[in-house]
């Protein structure tokens, strides 16, 4: 639809052109729900040529986080030149459109880059914020508000020279704000401008909280949607380890009934002969089965802990003494420091003694040649009342890119693991209110494990 002029009436052709114009634009900012795009088109139509209203124009939007307006894009005169016209000449049925590459142009040019590092204070004392924030009008700079301010840091400093700012509102709420001035040329900013301007910053405002709300129902979905994969997950998850647990259940009772008549065999048989040989790899493996089998069912099992005044001290020496065949073994020189007591927490003795069992016993694995176990019984400093147990060798250490993963159940670096003895421990110190971590040293792996000291502890 063109629409013709009337010389006559020069009035009422400017004011078709103002409507026309902004029917354009209504047309062009709902044409997206990507707020990146929106906002890129928002400023590349306001600056274009076709448009001949401004030269260069930025936009801020508000982060209702830190309280400020954040500087999003810019974009001048030069990179408005590639705006395309979709749907034909005709303007009412037309809109403007721009490609992500003139997008990724106009990101990257250099006062693109520094309106992004800019960062103006909502409550700070200039004027010109007032104006926009709190009693959400057009304010421009040729006014005696800004003429006299002496403490705009943010705006005039980008601008330059002469400029306009407009909030952008939605709900009674001011969400942003356009800055537009004319750099090339010093053209004036008349009062038409500025109607324009606040004209076409209110349709901005709609459409960018428009596309705002539906960014965040789409993230609700998504997270819906995940919360719901998880939930399926933990369900098939549940069923599995019960299953698995019955399995483990049933398979071990006749696993006892073989190992037990093997072992029998065992002794029957002459050491030299290869059946003596035969039945001792059944013997061992079955020992290997039924350790996996109580593992997978310790862990299915929901644990029940019988909270007591633990002593930390005690049950580490009785496990360093259960040790002592493997120390033996394997040429181990284990070590024992301890501040002053007490070492006084509460909970379950013969589960914190499963932790502790299996990571000296870890370590004793990997240190199959010789070695240095340390483990180190201390106090946090600062006056926390928690108690820091480190257990440290000189393994080798853990591969970098599995020590994220080491606490997962099914996870091992052993040939004959369960991967399930870490899991354990892991979830046995959760239960206790405390934690557990792993570290590389530089000639091992170090386990450092956090409890909290019982109340009656001094």
């Amino acid at each position: 639809m063109n629409i013709p002029d009337s010389p006559q009436h020069p009035e009422i052709n400017n004011t078709l052109s103002e409507l026309t114009l902004l029917y354009q634009f209504s047309n062009t900012m709902l044409s997206t729900i990507r707020l990146n795009k929106l906002t890129h088109l928002i400023l590349t139509a306001i600056t274009a040529p076709s448009s001949n209203l401004f030269e260069r124009a930025i936009l801020f939007l508000r982060n209702e986080k830190t309280n400020v307006l954040q500087g999003m894009v810019a974009v001048n005169r030069q990179l408005s030149e590639v705006l395309q016209i979709v749907g034909g000449h005709d303007a009412l049925g037309s809109r403007w459109d721009i490609s992500d590459e003139i997008i990724a142009q106009q990101r990257s040019a250099e006062f693109c880059l520094q309106v992004r590092l800019t960062r103006i204070e909502i409550d700070s004392v200039c004027p010109l914020m007032h104006h926009i924030i709190s009693e959400r009008s057009l304010c421009h700079s040729d006014e005696t508000l800004c003429q006299q301010c002496q403490t705009c840091h943010f705006v005039r400093p980008l601008c330059g020279g002469p400029f306009a700012a407009a909030p952008l509102v939605s709900r009674e709420t001011t969400i942003g704000m356009i800055v537009v001035d004319n750099p090339d040329s010093g053209r004036e900013i008349t009062s038409d401008n500025l109607h324009f301007l606040q004209l076409f910053a209110n349709q901005a405002g709609m459409a960018i909280e428009n596309s705002m709300l539906y960014n965040r129902i789409e993230d609700a979905n998504i997270n819906l949607r995940d919360a719901r994969e998880r939930l399926l997950h933990g369900e098939r998850l549940a069923a599995i380890g019960e299953m698995a647990a019955n399995l483990a259940h049933e398979l071990k009772n006749p696993l006892i009934t073989i190992g037990g008549f093997a072992g029998r065999l065992l002794k029957s048989l002459p050491a030299e002969t290869r059946e003596h040989q035969y039945v001792d790899t059944i013997v061992s493996e079955v020992s290997r089965l039924e350790k996996m089998l109580a593992e997978i069912l310790a862990f299915s099992r929901k644990p029940t802990i019988c909270f007591n005044a633990c002593d930390l001290e005690e049950i580490i020496h009785d496990c360093l003494a259960s040790c002592a065949t493997a120390f033996e073994e394997y040429s181990i020189k284990a070590s024992f420091s301890t501040d002053i007591p007490p070492w006084t927490v509460s909970g379950d003795a013969h589960q914190l003694k499963q932790v502790f069992l299996n990571l000296i016993l870890n370590a004793c694995d990997a240190m199959q040649e010789g070695g240095q176990l340390t483990v180190a019984l201390e106090k946090a400093p600062l006056g926390n009342k928690t108690v820091i147990v480190t257990v440290e060798d000189t393994g080798g250490g853990i591969p970098k890119e599995m020590l994220p993963q080491i606490f997962n159940p099914f996870f091992t670096t052993k040939h004959h693991g369960t991967g399930l003895g870490l899991a354990i421990a892991n979830r046995i110190i959760l239960n206790h209110f405390g934690s557990i971590e792993a570290h590389n040293t530089g000639h091992g792996a170090v386990f450092i494990i956090r409890l909290p000291l019982a109340e009656n502890a001094d």
